[in-house]
C-alpha cells in the first residue's frame, strides 16, 4: 500500500491500452487533501485508486457493477460506490477514502469494531466504515442501528449477519469508547486478532499486493457448456496493446487436469477436447496492465462443435443419456448407501402414521465478496529455479501439489503462501486460478496476477448442490420413530471437486439426531454440464435435514404433538445407535441439551400467538470417514521474546488466528500481545482443506501439544516446539466389516426457533442455541452463528443460483439477483450457547462453522406452516414474494 506522501501529482506512464481504448486527457481531482492527477482510461474511479495509485482500501468484490459496496469512498463528503463514478464525473472533486479519514475517527471505528466483533474476513468492512461515516457525519448521536440498517443496502457482508457490524456503528455514534484487547484463556472474550487492521483495509488481500516486474493475467472462457473445441486462434489477442504473451492448453509442460480426490478438471481445454461447463478455461492472456489484459482476452477466436448439455440429473442416470464429462465414462460420480435396523418396508407398513414426500434444494452461490485472485512470484534460474505463490485457498498443500503437477515439476520447487482471504464457506477448497498464474510466472520468468472478475468467479468456482430427497417416515402412535428411507440425487456438475464427500454427509446425517428403529438410505452424486458443486457451509447435512425435519413435522401433526415433542421423544442420547449405526458418545447430549434450552423461548412465542417453527440439527467436525486428520503446530521463541505461533490452516474469518492465540497465551501463561500468529507454508503444517469445522479443533490440538514441548523444552529462544494433534479413529460410511463405525469423531448441535408475524408473514425473529462444546471466544462464535442463521435465512427463503435447462449457464450473474438479505432485511437474531464438552477433543471443542445454518431452513418452513396450513417441500420458499 502507498502512503498518500508518495502519491504522484501528475501522470507520467502510459494513457493507452485501457477497456476505453484511449483517452481524451488526464483527470485531476483531490484525494485524501492531496491533488493527483490519473489517466483517463481506467473505466471507473476504484481502477485508478487501486491500479495507479496503488490506494487499495477500498476492495473490489464485484466492479462494475457495484452491488456490494465494498468500493465506497466519500466524493464531496456523499457516499459513493466508486467502481461506478467514471472518471469524467471526478473531476476536481475531492475523493476521502479510508486512508485519509482524520487519525482519531479511524482509531474509534477500529476499537468499536474490534470490540464488539463486528468482522471476520473483513474485505467489506472498509467500505461498511465509509458509509457509516458519511451518516454519522449528517446525524451523529442521532444514527441508531435501526436507523443504520437501510443505510447498508448498497453494502453485502456474507459472513456477519450484519449484527455486530450494527453494533460497532451504533456505538461510534453514540461515542461510546472501548479498550479492545486479545483475549489471555480459552472462553475469553477478545478481539479478533488482526481486527483493527481488517477494519481499517490495512492488512492487505492478494489483489492488494504489488511486486516490482508485475503483470496481469487474464482468462478467456468458454461459450458453449458442451463442444468440441475445433480450433483457438489467439493471432489478434497477441498484437493487442500491452499483450506480453498468451498460453493455451498446449503451452502446459505437465499434467492437464487437477483436482482435490479425483484428477479429472482440466486446467484449460484443448484443441480436440470438449468443454464440460460454463467455468472452462481455453486460454491465458498476460498482459502489463490488468485492463489490458481483460481487453485481449476478449479477442481469443474458437471454433466450437456445439452439443446438447446434459442438464437433467436425473434424465442424466437414464441409460440412454450421453455421457455429460469429457474424458469420464459415467454420469455417476459416486453411490453412498447403508441398511441399519430390521426391514424398513414391515416396519414402514406396520406403523401408524406414515410419510411419503419428495423435497427439492438448490443451486446456492458462495458469494465470499473477495473474488478469488493469485500472485505468482518465480525466483532464481535453472536447476534452482523455484515458484513463490500467494494464494487465498483452503487447503494450500493440495494447491502446491496440483501446481507443480501442471508445471511437470518436483513440489520441492513450489512454496503456496496462504494470504487470508475474503470469505470462502468452501468455495475456495478448489484450485481457481492458482494453476492459470502459476503457469504463466514460470514461463515468462516474471510475477503474474490473476484476478478473478465476479462474473468469472459465478462460472468458475463451486456452489451448494441442489439435491432431490425422496422420504419415506413413519413412527408409532405416541410418535416414536420407526422406518426411515430416503432416495437422493445431487447435481454434482461436470468435475468431481469433493461432491461425492458432499452426497456421502448427506446420506449420513439424513437421519437427523435421532433414533430409527430401520433405515434405508442412498444418495448419488451424478455428473452433468451445470455448474460444477462442492464444498459449501453445511456441505450436504443441511439439505439432507431439511428434509428429515420435515418429516418428522409432518408426523407430529399426525400424532398431534408439538414439533419439540416429537425430537424430544426421539433425539439421540449418549449410548444410542444414530443412523449408519455409530454408537454416540457424551457428546451427543448436546442434541437433548439443546432443546431443552430453547424450550422456554419456544413456549414463550407459541404462547404470544406467533406462527412459530423449530429446527433441530448435527454437523460433524473434521472429515472422519476413515482419513487419518493430521495437524501441527510450531512454538518459536525469538531473541526480543516475541512467540511465533505458526500453524497450516486458512484463516478465512472464521477466526482460527485467534484460536490459536488463546490457547497458547493460556498454555503458556502469557501476554497475548506478546504472540505473532503465522500460517507457515514453509513445512508440512496443515493436511488436507480447512474444512469440515474442523480448523479450531484441529488448531487447538496441535498449539496446545506444542505450546506443552515448548514448556517441557525450557521455551529457548531459537528453538522450533513442535505439537501434534491426530484423529485417527473413524471408520468409512458403509463399512461391512465395521458392526458400528465411528463415522465421524465429533460432531456439533443446533437448535433453532424461528418466529413469524401472523398479520405481515415476515420471519421477525430467529433463536439459535448452539451446542458448541467449548466456545474459545464467545464473541466470535455468535458472530459465526448469526452469519450461519443470515446465510440459512436466505437458503430457505430467496436465494437460488439456477441453470439454464438449454445452456448449461448461470443466470443469476450479480450479487443482487442472487437473493441474498440485505441489512434491513435481517430479524432479530438471538444467539444461546450451550457447552456439552466432547470426548477426545482438545479443550472439549466440537465446532460452529458449518451446523450454524442446519436448522434454519427447516425451522423457517416449520413456522411458515404454522402461518398458513402449507407445507413446503422446495426451497427458496419465497424467491418470487
Amino acid at each position: 500500500m502507498t502512503e498518500i506522501a508518495d502519491l504522484p501529482t501528475e501522470n507520467t506512464g502510459d494513457v493507452t491500452g485501457g477497456v476505453t481504448g484511449g483517452v481524451t486527457g488526464p483527470t485531476t481531482f483531490t484525494l485524501n487533501g492531496t491533488p493527483v492527477t490519473v489517466r483517463r482510461g481506467h473505466p471507473h474511479l476504484l481502477a485508478a485508486l487501486r491500479e495507479e495509485l496503488d490506494v487499495t482500501s477500498p476492495k473490489d468484490g464485484c466492479s462494475p457493477s457495484g452491488q456490494c459496496g465494498c468500493c465506497t469512498v466519500l466524493i464531496d463528503g456523499k457516499a459513493v460506490v466508486s467502481c461506478q463514478q467514471p472518471l469524467a464525473k471526478v473531476e476536481g472533486a475531492s475523493v476521502v477514502t479510508l486512508e485519509g479519514v482524520d487519525e482519531a475517527e479511524r482509531t474509534a471505528f477500529a476499537e468499536a469494531f474490534s470490540a464488539c466483533g463486528g468482522l471476520q474476513c473483513g474485505f467489506c468492512i472498509p467500505g461498511i466504515v465509509m458509509r457509516a461515516k458519511a451518516q454519522i457525519d449528517k446525524k451523529g448521536a442521532e444514527l441508531t442501528r435501526a436507523k443504520m440498517a437501510p443505510h447498508l443496502g448498497a453494502h453485502l457482508c456474507r459472513c456477519t449477519g450484519y449484527v455486530k457490524i450494527l453494533d460497532a456503528i451504533e456505538a461510534v455514534a453514540q461515542g461510546t469508547t472501548f479498550e479492545p484487547a486479545l483475549s489471555a484463556e480459552i472462553g475469553g472474550r477478545g478481539s479478533k486478532y488482526e481486527a483493527a487492521e481488517l477494519t481499517l483495509g490495512m492488512r492487505d488481500y492478494i489483489d492488494d499486493i504489488r511486486v516490482p516486474g508485475m503483470l496481469h493475467a487474464a482468462l478467456h472462457l468458454t461459450e458453449h457448456a458442451r463442444a468440441g473445441i475445433r480450433s483457438i486462434d489467439t493471432a489478434a489477442a497477441e498484437e493487442a496493446p500491452g499483450v506480453v504473451a498468451v498460453y493455451t492448453a498446449l503451452d502446459l509442460p505437465g499434467e492437464l487436469r487437477v483436482g482435490l480426490i479425483h484428477k479429472d478438471w482440466p486446467v484449460m481445454i484443448p484443441v480436440g477436447g470438449t468443454t464440460s461447463y460454463a467455468g472452462d478455461v481455453l486460454a491465458i492472456v498476460v498482459a502489463e496492465t490488468c485492463d489490458q489484459a481483460r481487453a485481449a482476452a476478449e479477442l481469443v477466436e474458437v471454433g466450437y462443435d456445439v452439443m446438447t448439455p446434459v442438464t437433467d440429473p436425473v434424465a442424466a442416470l437414464g441409460s440412454d443419456a450421453p455421457v455429460a464429462v469429457w474424458g469420464t465414462d459415467s454420469n455417476v460420480l459416486s453411490t453412498s448407501a447403508y441398511q441399519r435396523g430390521g426391514s424398513f418396508a414391515e416396519a414402514f407398513a406396520m406403523s401408524e402414521h406414515t410419510v411419503h414426500e419428495v423435497f427439492t434444494t438448490q443451486r446456492i452461490e458462495h458469494a465470499f465478496l473477495e473474488p478469488e485472485s493469485t500472485l505468482a512470484v518465480p525466483s532464481s534460474d535453472g536447476d534452482e529455479r523455484a515458484l513463490h505463490v500467494y494464494s487465498g485457498g483452503q487447503g494450500v498443500w493440495d494447491d502446491r501439489d496440483d501446481i507443480a503437477r501442471v508445471l511437470g515439476i518436483d513440489p520441492d520447487r513450489v512454496t503456496v503462501e496462504l494470504v487470508s482471504n475474503g470469505g470462502a464457506f468452501g468455495g475456495k477448497e478448489d484450485m481457481s486460478n492458482q494453476a492459470h498464474a502459476a503457469l504463466a510466472a514460470w514461463i515468462l520468468g516474471r510475477p503474474v496476477k490473476c484476478t478473478l472478475s465476479r462474473e468469472e468467479s459465478f462460472r468458475m468456482h463451486p456452489k451448494r448442490h441442489p439435491i432431490r430427497l425422496e422420504y419415506w417416515a413413519s413412527c408409532d402412535a405416541d410418535g416414536r420413530l420407526t422406518a426411515l428411507k430416503v432416495r437422493g440425487i445431487g447435481d454434482s456438475g461436470a468435475y468431481a471437486s469433493v461432491g461425492m464427500k458432499v452426497l456421502e454427509r448427506a446420506a449420513g446425517h439424513a437421519c437427523g439426531p435421532y433414533r430409527w428403529a430401520a433405515i434405508d438410505v442412498e444418495t448419488i452424486a451424478v455428473r452433468t454440464n451445470n455448474p460444477v458443486c462442492g464444498a459449501f457451509r453445511g456441505f450436504g447435512a443441511n439439505q439432507a435435514q431439511f428434509a428429515t425435519e420435515g418429516v418428522l413435522d409432518r408426523l407430529a401433526e399426525q400424532v398431534g404433538i408439538s414439533g419439540w415433542e416429537i425430537r424430544k421423544r426421539n433425539v439421540v442420547r449418549p449410548g444410542d445407535e444414530w443412523g449408519p449405526g455409530q454408537i454416540m458418545d457424551d457428546g451427543a447430549g448436546g442434541a437433548e441439551a439443546c432443546l431443552d434450552a430453547i424450550k422456554p423461548a419456544y413456549d414463550e412465542a407459541v404462547a404470544s400467538g406467533a406462527a412459530v417453527g423449530l429446527g433441530l440439527g448435527l454437523k460433524n467436525s473434521g472429515l472422519g470417514n476413515g482419513f487419518r486428520e493430521v495437524s501441527k503446530a510450531v512454538v518459536h521463541v525469538r531473541d526480543d521474546g516475541t512467540i511465533e505461533v505458526r500453524h497450516g490452516w486458512t484463516e478465512m474469518g472464521q477466526g482460527v488466528h485467534t484460536v490459536a492465540l488463546q490457547v497458547a497465551a493460556q498454555e503458556l501463561g502469557v501476554d497475548p500481545e506478546r504472540i505473532e500468529v503465522i500460517v507457515d507454508t514453509t513445512r508440512q503444517l496443515g493436511f488436507g482443506q480447512t474444512t469440515g469445522s474442523r480448523g479450531t479443533l484441529m488448531t487447538a490440538g496441535s498449539v496446545a501439544e506444542a505450546c506443552r514441548a515448548a514448556l517441557a523444552g525450557g521455551c529457548r529462544p531459537g528453538v522450533d516446539y513442535e505439537g501434534e494433534y491426530v484423529v485417527d479413529w473413524t471408520q468409512k460410511l458403509g463399512d461391512p466389516s465395521v458392526e458400528h463405525p465411528t463415522i465421524h469423531a465429533v460432531f456439533s448441535y443446533a437448535a433453532q426457533m424461528a418466529v413469524a408475524d401472523r398479520e405481515s408473514g415476515d420471519i421477525t425473529k430467529v433463536v439459535a442455541v448452539h451446542d458448541v462444546g467449548r466456545a474459545v471466544n464467545p464473541t466470535l462464535v455468535e458472530g459465526q452463528v448469526e452469519g450461519s442463521v443470515h446465510m440459512g435465512l436466505g437458503y430457505a427463503l430467496s436465494e437460488d443460483f439456477p441453470a439454464d435447462l438449454d445452456t448449461g449457464f448461470p443466470t443469476n450473474m450479480t450479487l443482487r439477483s442472487l437473493g441474498i438479505l440485505r441489512a434491513k432485511d435481517v430479524p432479530e437474531i438471538d444467539v444461546r450457547l450451550v457447552e456439552v464438552p466432547q470426548p477426545r477433543s482438545p479443550f472439549g471443542i466440537k465446532g460452529v462453522g458449518e451446523i450454524g445454518l442446519v436448522p434454519t431452513a427447516p425451522a423457517v418452513a416449520a413456522a411458515l406452516h404454522d402461518l398458513d396450513g402449507e407445507w413446503r417441500s422446495s426451497l427458496p420458499m419465497r424467491r418470487d414474494a
